[in-house]
């Protein structure tokens, strides 16, 4: 190396050392600049939120399919096998499973346990499980409901209302509802409820924000 080149090496070392020492240097007052505005944002926006676990990622592991984006699922009211008014607008915040069935149904059979499961693990943390039956009688429903131990709401359809406003043709039918009242997804036939590709998609829509009643 020439003794030329090697003194401006040593020339542009020295500057670059100089810059980055001297607190009046263009660099230094640009690298300030840019951490006071980002702190700025942070003090007004607040730090970043947790990015929720991706669900539609997850459905696929279960053979769900996602509720079409431009449809919410249709509002309904109505009573219990024991007594109580339950209406899917009053459940806004929950995460709700939504399942159709009848105690004729073979399929569903299987599944009743294993929603009840759900019910006792994850109610605490805002899930609600609703069974929906269609076109059967209270006396049946509780007979059904005692045998298996179920615990978690049973509203009666008696002439199939519900069920025909959801489309619901095939039974077991299941859909997923989120904490701000959007379709995630829905189950025609029998799904392993209780798997952990099951349970992780619960949890990861129990890990929403919350949304406050009365909210758009």
């Amino acid at each position: 190396m020439t003794k030329a080149r090697s003194g401006a090496i040593r020339d542009m070392s020295t500057r670059g050392v100089m810059e980055t020492r001297d607190p009046h240097s263009p660099a230094r007052y640009t690298r300030h600049l840019v951490v006071s505005v980002l702190a700025a944002l942070v003090a007004i926006l607040g730090p970043p939120a947790l990015s929720h676990p991706p669900v539609t990622r997850l459905l696929g592991d279960l053979n769900l399919s996602g509720y079409p984006p431009a449809m919410k699922p249709p509002d309904f009211s109505g009573r219990t096998a024991t007594g109580r008014t339950v209406s899917l607008a009053g459940l806004r915040g929950r995460v709700i499973i939504l399942t159709f069935w009848t105690t004729w149904c073979s399929e569903c059979r299987p599944e009743m346990p294993v929603f009840e499961q759900l019910h006792r693990d994850f109610a605490a943390e805002g899930l609600t499980v609703l069974g929906i039956n269609v076109r059967e009688g209270g006396p049946v429903i509780r007979t059904y409901a005692k045998e298996l131990g179920l615990t978690f709401p049973l509203v009666l359809d008696p002439k199939g209302e519900i069920q025909a406003s959801y489309g619901v043709v095939g039974l077991p039918t299941t859909f997923l509802i989120g904490r701000d009242g959007r379709g995630v997804a829905l189950a025609v036939g029998p799904r392993e409820w209780g798997s952990p590709p099951a349970r992780a998609i619960v949890q990861a829509l129990l890990e929403e924000p919350t949304v406050r009643k009365g909210a758009s």
